[in-house]
């Protein structure tokens, strides 16, 4: 479907941590490929019991983490070693359309014991993450994912700077997945929410530490790569100030809380400040909460310093283009459906059919504008169009009982109000919480040429309608 051209090189490390390790990709020196191999492994996840069968990358979970500065190449070889389809999708990442990684749109998808080779500038820096975009409701709960990070060219002043890619694992008797994937239950209610939330590949929970030391600076950049479970997170005794959301610069504040739906990310500056010896937990009070995810416990060396570095922490923003709301094109985008929904009438590759009949018929539970859509949307026409450079204003109205993390490939935009009311900082996002009932209205330059989807990355939602595209000529 499009011309793969040759590739390969990765410049890729990682970010280290006590407690959690992240997975490491060493460099391979300038122009050399680096290979992510998509296959089956058996990792541990609870000590002392039968190791857990995984897919994912590298024959480790997560994948390795990508670690680039901003204005590198990527030049990644992905083999398939499986016995299904696969496709990495670059998350968050403004590609060029051919590798976007999502199969019957941008790209063939990749089969059995072959492969597709990669490569796309990075303008931007941030924290992002990859994952396939083929059955990713079952692909990306299996294992199969990882981060991406892009550094900046001058990286504020800290004294780590962690990754922790947050996901859960649904484990039966046997201590193996279930392998439960597609039912009609997850797609029309809140998704497939597994029963083990994991930190980088380990169960979270009072046994996982992370040591730091007193006076310390930590860059802590939160990935969320479940495919249903919405984190709310908090540390006791701590300052969490917010400086980028999904990997953009943003007035570095305070929050108690940390919101993250499957898809976002968050980079947090913690300074801690607390005596030498204690220990203070990190909680998930979200919806589905699994109580405490890690414990970070302060050594007993002498305190790096007394007082908080002076150090300026505000990121240097990409460079995106501003809307201009008053010459935008003005959409409105209507969601509906779910097992609680009201009724409606959606259409199915162009006939109208009731939301019973969507399910039963078809396997599907949500509406986009009265429309429901398949995973994989080659056959169908893309929902909205628009030229090159054109502004963009869309409003999101979520008539549905259940929330939705909605993200749109290829473009980062403004994120102006919810219910009306205008945001505080006006972030720029590529994936924003639309919470139950609630209305968001986001804007954007259609500056990038291709088709691209939108759709809910609780990835069950997805699959059962919530997705669609735009094409921008």
């Amino acid at each position: 479907m499009i011309s793969r051209r040759s590739l390969l090189k990765s410049v890729s490390a990682v970010a280290g941590l006590t407690g959690f390790s992240a997975s490491q990709a060493k460099s391979v020196g300038s122009g050399a490929a680096f290979e992510l191999t998509a296959g089956l492994f058996e990792q541990e996840v609870h000590p002392g019991r039968a190791k857990v069968r995984f897919w994912g990358f590298n024959d480790q979970l997560p994948g390795p983490v990508l670690r680039y500065k901003k204005g590198d190449v990527a030049r990644l070889m992905v083999n398939n070693a499986l016995k299904v389809d696969t496709a990495v999708h670059w998350h968050g990442l403004r590609v060029p359309n051919e590798m976007d990684g999502v199969p019957f749109v941008t790209q063939d998808p990749i089969k059995p014991g072959s492969h597709m080779l990669y490569e796309f500038g990075l303008p931007d820096s941030g924290t992002y993450w990859y994952h396939p975009h083929q059955s990713s409701y079952e692909q990306v709960p299996r294992g199969m994912y990882g981060a991406f990070i892009v550094e900046e060219r001058n990286p504020i002043e800290v004294d780590k700077d962690v990754v922790w890619v947050l996901s859960d694992v649904k484990l039966g008797a046997d201590g193996q997945q279930v392998e439960d994937y597609g039912r009609i239950l997850d797609l029309a209610n809140a998704g497939r929410i597994g029963n083990q939330v994991m930190v980088n590949g380990k169960p979270a929970g009072n046994s996982n530490t992370f040591a730091v030391r007193s006076g310390e600076r930590v860059r802590l950049r939160l990935i969320n790569a479940a495919s249903a479970r919405i984190f709310g997170l908090m540390l006791a005794g701590h300052v969490l100030t917010v400086i980028a959301y999904d990997g953009q610069a943003v007035e570095p504040h305070a929050v108690e809380r940390v919101n993250l739906g499957p898809g976002m990310r968050v980079d947090l500056i913690i300074d801690c400040m607390q005596v030498s010896g204690s220990t203070f937990s990190l909680t998930d009070a979200g919806g589905r909460g699994a109580g405490v995810i890690a414990r970070l416990e302060y050594t007993m060396e002498k305190p790096l310093r007394s007082k908080a570095m002076a150090s300026s922490i505000r990121l240097t923003p990409n460079t995106l283009k501003e809307p201009d709301i008053e010459r935008a094109q003005d959409h409105y985008i209507l969601f509906q459906g779910g097992m609680r929904g009201a009724p409606v009438i959606g259409k199915i590759d162009g006939q109208p059919a009731k939301i019973n009949e969507l399910m039963e018929k078809h396997g599907l539970a949500w509406t986009m504008n009265y429309s429901a859509q398949h995973e994989h949307a080659l056959m169908h026409d893309p929902m909205l169009g628009f030229r090159q450079g054109e502004s963009v204003l869309l409003h999101l109205i979520n008539e549905t009982d259940f929330a939705h993390p909605m993200h749109i490939h290829g473009h980062f935009f403004k994120v102006l109000a919810v219910n009306g009311v205008r945001t505080r900082f006006q972030e720029w996002r590529d994936t924003v919480l639309m919470g139950p009932r609630e209305s968001v209205d986001i804007a954007f330059v259609a500056d990038n040429r291709g088709e691209w989807m939108f759709h809910c990355h609780i990835l069950d939602h997805a699959a059962g309608g919530m997705m669609g595209t735009i094409a921008v000529d």
